[in-house]
């Protein structure tokens, strides 16, 4: 058999990024992968010139005005010449605690800025006019504080989102004999199906797939890989990389639908969304100034000390975990996808910390997901290997499956002439069906009840699969189809294909996270077992033999018997999975309808990236408790001593501002540094 097949499928669907090159382990350093792009926020910039220059005008007013009601009092000034200096200097102070509290006023809600502005008026109403203005300076140093920590959040993401070029080198005439001319045209106008040209050391606009040229291509920013990744003609190259050789790209994806563009979109999501966690703090420091302005009264009713109950109110301001919350869901987020990672909203982080069993997918997810044909198997119905694999190749024309894939260009190395076919019927997670020739043709994988007492099972999954793993040199995982013709068996092709780097050692840090790690799959016991071996899963951790319910079932049934789950997978048949557990994790190497279905994006799809989003996740959720916590007993103890007289205003405000600062700051020790040049 001579023939080609078809001009649209001269060749072999587009492998994927060079596998020949070994996948790395996250660099766990905190430092951002990739360096910042010319229009990202300044990472070098002065601390000064970050804050604005109203701020540091009010601050130094207010000081000075603090310091010459001080002197002024010292030196027995009458009191309404105090009040002259004061009163100016506290409204330009307090007038950014006055528009907060206005807004939350007009939307009912009590506020850390609404109780210190009462204290601050209570303060002034006795005539205590250097506390009222030390407890200004003290709120408006929180407040810059706070701000410069949610810039260091807000510069990581910036960071992701200004690293591509707005053009692209467009070249055309490479359909025709005519020389190929480049032409630089905005980045919203590139098509897909468009070439473009990449010099060294270019940054990649788009998701394409190299035409011409080889070349070593720094993914680190997508995929947290620290070490190039070499490709070539037919590899695929995502968006946001950095090329260190001259390529030309086919453009496949662009803007959002490329994946960095999806790393864009849902860390814009997830700024604008709010945690459950989130709005857990505002409850709490809500609650906090009910409880303070309580205490208060009862303090002023007990002692009738106006600067005890004063002193009361200002401590309690000390809510460090309304204002470290959501920098540490910012910094978690920035920092998982600067690993390898987006999150598609604070919540999944959320439920990703509080995950305690991991259920993974085989294929294509502990697997490279690109396995390739090792034997074919005919049955005396079939004229040989060859008619096999060219109907097989036939029915699975344009499967997206890696199985599909793999047929059809084992079916192309070979030079087989494959059919056209017709009607074709694609069943996620039992195979493909199409008319072929005018018979009815389905590659499959065998259903175990077909096996009746009796029959040859030679052909069988197992019995395949079990040749093939006892082989010391066969690839790590297998799996087997048949194909049929009219309901009748005409042979069997098995496929193998090979661990992912790092899956083993992936699996092995969760158990040792304290997670449960389940893996499921469709394919035979024999290929589920020989897998399981390599990871270091007992037979309980394995499910065989499973269709895309089936896989969603077991999820189900996990929450039901009260577990939090999170599914990763990569397939069509993984979408009803990861839509029922409380986190899908999608491997951005996988299909469109699995990225679609996951709450998490692994977009290097290694899985060092799972475990370090977890890992992430985690750490997110202990540094806002150890805020919750830090925050509860500041506030108690503060105001039991302010209560008590033994914390005057001054020293009120002091607590006030080292205590939020000290949780603020312990938040962004999540904010992922700026990597150095080098």
């Amino acid at each position: 058999m001579t023939a080609q097949p078809p001009t649209a499928h001269a060749h072999p669907p587009a492998s994927a990024p060079s596998a020949s090159t070994p996948a790395l382990p996250v660099d766990e350093s905190d430092e951002l992968s990739g360096s910042v792009g010319p229009t990202g926020a300044g990472s070098n910039e002065r601390i000064i010139d970050r804050i604005e220059r109203a701020d540091i005008m009010r601050i130094a007013v207010v000081g000075l005005a603090t310091l010459g009601t001080w002197a002024a009092g010292a030196a027995g000034t009458p009191s309404w010449v105090v009040g002259a200096v004061g009163v100016p200097a506290l409204v330009v102070g307090c007038w950014p605690l006055v528009v907060e509290a206005a807004g939350d006023l007009r939307e009912r809600r009590m506020s850390m800025e609404l109780s210190m502005l009462l204290a601050i008026v209570a303060a002034a109403v006795i005539g205590e006019w250097v506390t009222a203005l030390a407890v200004t300076v003290f709120a408006l140093c929180a407040e810059v504080l706070e701000d410069l920590s949610m810039d260091r959040g807000r510069d990581a993401l910036t960071n992701l989102m200004s690293f591509l070029p707005q053009t692209a080198q467009v070249v055309s005439g490479v359909e025709t004999a005519a020389p190929a001319e480049t032409t630089e045209v905005p980045l919203d106008e590139v098509r897909p199906g468009q070439v473009i040209a990449l010099s060294p050391g270019g940054r990649v606009p788009v998701d394409g797939i190299v035409r011409t040229g080889r070349a070593d291509v720094d993914q680190s920013r997508i995929t947290g890989e620290a070490l190039p990744v070499q490709v070539g003609p037919g590899d695929r190259v995502p968006a946001g990389s950095i090329t260190r050789g001259a390529l030309e790209l086919e453009v496949e994806r662009v803007g959002e639908d490329s994946s960095y563009g999806r790393i864009v979109a849902a860390v814009r999501h997830a700024q604008s969304s709010r945690a459950p966690v989130q709005r857990l703090a505002d409850r709490l420091a809500a609650r906090i100034v009910y409880l303070a302005l309580a205490a208060a009264l009862v303090t002023f009713l007990a002692t009738r000390d106006a600067r005890a109950t004063i002193s009361v109110i200002i401590v309690a301001g000390a809510c460090g975990v309304a204002a470290g919350t959501p920098l540490a869901v910012l910094a978690a987020i920035a920092r998982a996808a600067h690993c390898g990672a987006f999150v598609k909203d604070g919540t999944h982080l959320e439920q990703l910390s509080a995950v305690d069993t991991v259920v993974l997918d085989k294929t294509g997810t502990l697997t490279v997901g690109a396995p390739r044909v090792v034997a074919v198997g005919p049955t005396e119905a079939a004229a040989g290997e060859d008619e096999v694999l060219a109907l097989a190749a036939a029915a699975e024309w344009n499967s997206e499956h890696p199985i599909g894939r793999a047929i059809y260009s084992e079916a192309a190395v070979r030079d087989l002439t494959v059919p056209m076919p017709q009607d074709v019927v694609y069943s996620p997670g039992a195979g493909v069906s199409a008319r072929v020739d005018g018979r009815r043709v389905t590659v499959g994988r065998r259903k175990r009840q077909e096996h009746q007492p009796g029959q040859d099972t030679s052909g069988s999954d197992d019995a395949v699969a079990s040749s093939i793993a006892s082989d010391p040199e066969a690839p790590s995982a297998t799996s087997v189809v048949e194909v049929r013709a009219d309901g009748q068996l005409l042979g069997t092709i098995a496929l193998a294909d090979r661990l992912r780097q790092g899956a083993a050692t992936a699996v092995r840090d969760l158990s040792e996270m304290g997670l449960g790690v389940l893996m499921l799959t469709g394919d035979s016991a024999a290929s589920a077992r020989h897998v399981a071996g390599l990871l270091g899963l007992t037979e309980d951790q394995v499910r065989n033999d499973l269709l895309p319910t089936d896989k969603e079932e077991v999820v189900r049934s996990l929450r039901q018997a009260g577990k939090c789950v999170a599914m990763v997978g990569d397939g069509v048949n993984d979408a009803p999975a990861l839509s029922a557990a409380d986190v899908g994790i999608a491997m951005g190497t996988g299909t469109d309808v699995a990225r679609e279905a996951g709450d998490v994006v692994l977009v290097g799809s290694a899985p060092a990236d799972l475990v370090e989003t977890v890992r992430v996740a985690r750490r997110a959720r202990g540094i806002i408790m150890v805020n919750f916590v830090g925050t509860v007993v500041v506030d108690a103890a503060g105001m039991i001593a302010a209560g008590l007289g033994l914390l005057g205003p001054v020293a009120a405000a002091l607590v006030h501002v080292v205590s939020e600062s000290a949780f603020i700051l312990n938040s962004a020790r999540l904010v992922p540094r700026p990597a150095r040049r080098r």
